[in-house]
């Protein structure tokens, strides 16, 4: 900072960002912050009074953007490939994947790692799901082979899937995977949730509830207030498995609430997030 004296710092947050931004502060270098979450995590809570600005990532109420000048609500950006896909290229999609493309598909997924509880909830859900819709499972690395029973309900014939059903460890092509979903039961992460906001899908969020500062639970309850989602907690779910069945049913079974809830979601997509923030960025570095 000494050497270069940039004439602005961008902080996406974590702790990485906190010796940066009370550098900067020091040497009266301005900085602004990305925060993804509805709620701002330690570091970017100690820095944001002296941010000149503070963009966020989820949907915040006029409330707290009146409060706050120097707060703007940008989205965060996400690559171009998450987009709104027709009902012809979704049904594409499907047979890309070897599912019917006339029957209704279930996304569920926790991530690249996966998630032990929604894994396990499926495990317990998965026969009843059958019956109604096809699903397709990301276990996750951590978790694939644990789960790796499950492919008793995948049924090949020639190369052809016979069954409803299919399970991946990963999958590198999760735009195109969540695009042929009709649901996606997923975490509660920022990220995912502007992909999915992007993609215009009908959701079901479990939130994580044991990370710091409870940031899923807070993403998706405000989702849920906007009633862009439904929220099925972590613990009722791993309680009771029969209540994301019972929520996964009722989407399934209500085209016009899906698509209800989908232009909700959608609604709250930044699509120009990146340009807007590169925007901000060069606007600040430009005042002296």
């Amino acid at each position: 900072m000494i050497t270069y004296r940039p004439d602005i710092i961008f902080l996406k947050g974590g702790y990485v960002c906190l010796p940066v931004g009370l550098a900067a502060r020091a040497f009266k270098i301005p900085y602004i912050i990305h925060e993804s979450d509805v709620v701002a995590g330690l570091a970017n809570r100690i820095l944001m009074k002296k941010a000149r600005k503070v963009a966020f990532g989820m949907p915040l109420s006029e409330e707290i953007l009146e409060k706050h000048p120097n707060y703007i609500w940008t989205g965060i950006p996400v690559g171009p490939e998450f987009r709104p896909v027709s009902m012809t290229k979704q049904s594409s999609l499907k047979k890309a994947f070897s599912f019917n493309p006339d029957q209704p598909l279930v996304v569920i997924t926790g991530g690249s790692q996966g998630s032990e509880n929604l894994n396990e909830a499926t495990r317990v859900i998965l026969p009843d799901l059958l019956k109604f819709t096809s699903v397709g499972l990301v276990a996750g690395r951590k978790h694939y082979e644990n789960m790796i029973d499950l492919k008793k309900y995948e049924d090949w014939e020639h190369a052809s899937l016979e069954s409803n059903f299919r399970m991946w460890e990963f999958n590198t092509t999760m735009d195109e995977l969540m695009g042929a979903a009709d649901v996606v039961v997923s975490r509660a992460g920022a990220t995912t949730i502007t992909e999915l906001a992007a993609l215009k899908k009908a959701v079901i969020l479990v939130p994580f509830a044991r990370l710091p500062g409870g940031h899923q639970q807070k993403n998706a309850a405000r989702l849920e207030e906007l009633k862009a989602a439904t929220v099925v907690p972590d613990i009722e779910m791993v309680e009771q498995p029969e209540k994301l069945l019972a929520a996964i049913k009722h989407l399934v079974k209500s085209p016009r609430l899906r698509a209800d809830m989908a232009d909700r979601l959608h609604a709250e997509s930044k699509p120009d997030a990146a340009d807007a923030l590169a925007g901000i960025i060069m606007e600040e570095a430009g005042k002296k």
